[in-house]
């Protein structure tokens, strides 16, 4: 077995550090079930506030879903450095 190059040391520790903070993210984020009541009593309540797009769980959704692509694009990219490099 050849030793790890620093390219595949550098993007595994960037993968790590990506799943950790997907991880936080995800739950940081309020659960969505809010039950029958809820969606019908605080419907309109959500929908006519003062908060209507920019709440905190919206924020972190968005960055949940930015991080997830970019955590996606450096395993992939991880294994064609791997594949190249130990044929």
């Amino acid at each position: 077995m050849s030793p790890m190059s620093p390219w595949e040391i550098i993007l595994g520790i960037v993968i790590m550090v990506f799943a950790v903070l997907l991880v936080v993210l995800v739950l940081m984020q309020s659960g969505k079930d809010k039950r029958l009541s809820g969606s019908i009593a605080g419907g309109a309540e959500t929908f006519f506030g003062k908060s209507k797009g920019k709440t905190a769980d919206k924020i972190l959704s968005r960055i949940t879903t930015v991080l997830a692509f970019v955590f996606g694009i450096t395993a992939v990219v991880m294994y064609i450095l791997i594949s190249i490099y130990k044929v």
